[in-house]
């Protein structure tokens, strides 16, 4: 059970929209009234808090404060909310509608923070929240002053964020869509509902603990979602040459390349920021900038690539000796674990049907790419260190053996000219005593190395593929560990960015990401355990492109859509939405033989829900049995006929998940549609009106239905 987060002792003062500090005027700054300030001590009292009103306006910000001291002899919490709105076409803006808005909002938070400021320095402890809008981040009609206001805070705070740093005191915004006296005469009543301010003000108390670091960052906030925003910045392009003009015409020449978002970086401080310009003065005072004759530029490239000395050009041969210890250790480092049966046959070298994983291919290959001197074939000067790595297939003719030599031949298959960058196609070809085994395409992204004037696709290259329009037939989460990254470069990736801090830090990471390869494990198994039955002879082929990074300790979430023998399938972090691995698919071999029993009911989307309570009741059984003590059976039909049964035993020992019926058991059994047991449980059908609708039938104490939201939805979210 989570344990609850704690603010005794501390000090807060919220200003406007109720808050304990309120003028009580109306949207537009006008009147005066106690009754909102007032509203909120009350309630906070009625609940065993201590609180005091105040009624001044934030532009007397040393009043608040000392209001604050006076009572309760210290400031630790600064929720900078109040505001007002005077919307205007920006034509009939007038300064006293420009001058008010800046005056509550950016000046009166200015006021309020500088008065709480040396008081939080003195005690090395502070939480500042800046209260923005989507009208400051995106802009809105009417709003330029709101709007321009907005922003400013966003700036004030991420200087507060800085400065605060060394004192402990932190400076966070929030752009919330809630329903307020500022919102309530412009959106509807239903909508009101559903944006409450108690949807926010979770985000606020977290941002607001001691025990959350998080400093100088912006969020969105509503109806329940929250989600955090940063700056992206294109690569760019140098639009001018050592001793001569720039001109326009070379920005217009140049103006995809300065908006292409490809491979875009993220500048987190105005160090990183100026870095770049340095690096641009440089290049310019070295002649690197563009030429004056465009067609004298291509000729003479300087990005380091030329493709005509390149393609074709072979790498030096890598042996690869390994034995059964390093396929176990892959097969942890991509997430398999004793607590599964069916893992086994992957970790234990002891078992009747011992097996190497079969993206293992990618391990003996990888080294040509790590170790095989890729920059010091002519044609192929690059810094080493802006090379990522965006694509990989790899392909089986035969299952991998559990240990042998293998020996893998590299060469440049082609280079393509993307313009932010180049893309290199590095064909891998794995052997076992002159028998090939497998085949690898390393697709290697060169960050600013473009612009040489060469061709931007290849028919060497596998394509990566879009999956269905439809929803995954299937999807499987699974939590990587905190020391995934740690226990995955022990198969031969070494790179610090996975490992090191300050490293990641370099690369613009808070702290370690998961390697991409080891996403691909982990999706890779996902598929075979799903659709294959962890046979590895079934497994022909995988093509994936990496999109971003998982952190180590995030859950990987998989979700999947059959096509005949092609399984494709899309990665995403659960906690965050993000995709992971995109525009994937994995080719099976036909199963050899009649279809398995399972078949009958492939395609089943509640599977995985059941598979998740049980691995959810493993770990929290002993709770959820005293929760719920009960027994529930579940009967899923699919074409009107059953298609699986399931028993949920909440009552006995720590708790189980059973394949079947206890018949004369179960307290209550529940029968429902696949797909409507699928609503249910993400929220778009209520298990209430889904049981009047008779899309849920009851079998048994009907009461205990009131218990399916503490199983489904707080112990299989998908």
């Amino acid at each position: 059970m989570a344990v609850p987060l704690s603010f005794a002792g501390k000090v807060v003062l919220v200003t406007g929209a109720g808050g304990v500090n309120d003028l009580g005027g109306d949207i537009k700054g006008g009147g005066k009234s106690s009754s909102a300030a007032d509203k909120v001590v009350e309630e906070i009292k009625a609940k065993g808090g201590k609180a005091v009103a105040n009624y001044d306006s934030v532009e007397d910000g040393e009043k608040l404060i000392k209001a604050a001291l006076d009572a309760f002899g210290r400031i630790d919490i600064l929720v900078n909310n109040a505001g007002i709105l005077r919307d205007r076409s920006f034509a009939r803006t007038s300064d006293l509608d420009w001058d008010l808005i800046h005056r509550v909002h950016l000046r009166g938070s200015f006021i309020v923070t500088r008065a709480a400021w040396n008081h939080m320095k003195k005690q090395q402890f502070g939480r500042i929240i800046m209260t923005s809008s989507a009208a400051g981040i995106y802009g809105n009609f009417g709003q330029a002053n709101y709007s321009a206001a907005k922003l400013g805070l966003l700036g004030l705070a991420n200087t507060l964020a800085i400065e605060g740093q060394k004192y402990n005191i932190h400076c966070n915004t929030i752009a919330p869509t809630a329903g307020s006296r500022l919102t309530q005469t412009v959106m509807p009543p239903d909508l009101l509902k559903s944006l409450k301010a108690e949807y926010v003000a979770p985000l606020v108390l977290w941002l607001c603990h001691e025990q959350c670091q998080e400093n100088g960052g912006l969020f969105e906030v509503g109806a329940g979602w929250i989600g955090k925003l940063r700056w992206e910045r294109t690569l760019g392009s140098i639009v001018r040459h050592k001793d001569q003009h720039m001109t326009p015409e070379e920005v217009r020449d140049k103006w995809d390349q300065i908006c292409d978002f490809t491979s875009a970086t993220k500048p987190a401080t105005i160090q990183e920021s100026l870095h770049t310009l340095v690096e641009v003065l440089s290049k310019v005072e070295a002649g690197e900038g563009l030429r004056a004759n465009p067609a004298h530029a291509l000729a003479s490239s300087t990005s380091g690539i030329n493709p005509s000395d390149a393609i074709g050009k072979m790498l030096g041969e890598m042996t690869f000796s390994y034995t059964h210890m390093h396929c176990v250790l892959y097969a942890l480092g991509v997430g398999l674990s004793t607590r599964e049966p069916d893992h086994l046959k992957f970790l234990y070298e002891g078992h009747e049907d011992f097996s190497c994983l079969p993206t293992f291919g990618v391990i003996p290959a990888q080294a040509s790419m790590l170790e095989g001197g890729l920059g010091s074939l002519p044609g192929l000067n690059f810094d080493p260190t802006k090379l990522l790595h965006g694509e990989q297939y790899l392909e089986l003719y035969k299952p991998l053996p559990t240990s042998g030599t293998l020996t893998s031949k590299a060469s440049v298959a082609d280079i393509l000219d993307k313009g932010s960058g180049a893309l290199i196609l590095l064909d891998v070809h794995t052997y076992s005593n002159h028998e090939l085994v497998c085949y690898n395409q390393f697709s290697l992204f060169i960050v600013g190395a473009g612009g040489f004037g060469g061709k931007r696709s290849s028919e060497r290259a596998v394509a990566t593929v879009p999956p269905p329009n439809r929803a995954p037939d299937a999807v499987v989460t699974d939590e990587t560990t905190r020391d995934q990254a740690a226990l995955y470069r022990l198969s031969g990736d070494w790179n610090p960015l996975h490992i090191d801090p300050n490293f990641a830090a370099l690369g613009g990471f808070k702290s370690p990401i998961l390697h991409g390869l080891c996403s691909f494990g982990f999706a890779a198994r996902h598929v075979l355990r799903q659709y294959a039955d962890n046979d590895v002879s079934r497994f022909k082929s995988i093509k994936v492109r990496f999109v971003k990074p998982v952190l180590p300790g995030q859950a990987i979430q998989t979700l999947m859509w059959k096509e005949g023998n092609r399984i494709h399938f899309e990665c995403k972090v659960k906690e965050t939405g993000a995709v992971v691995l995109a525009g994937a698919y994995i080719d099976l071999h036909t199963a050899s033989g009649a279809p398995t029993a399972s078949a009958k009911t492939e395609g089943l989307q509640s599977d995985l829900v059941f598979a998740e309570i049980g691995r959810r009741i493993k770990d929290l059984g002993g709770e959820l049995v005293k929760k719920v003590n009960a027994i529930f059976g579940w009967e899923i039909t699919k074409g009107g006929k059953t298609a699986a049964q399931w028993t949920i035993d909440l009552k006995t020992g720590n708790g189980a998940l059973h394949k079947g019926l206890y018949n004369g058991k179960t307290d209550v059994t529940f029968t429902v549609s696949d797909e409507d047991f699928m609503d249910v449980v993400v929220g778009k059908l209520n298990p209430q009106k889904a049981f009047f609708a008779g899309k849920l039938k009851v079998r048994g104490n009907i009461m205990l239905s009131q218990k399916l939201e503490t199983i489904l939805k707080d112990y299989a979210k998908l």
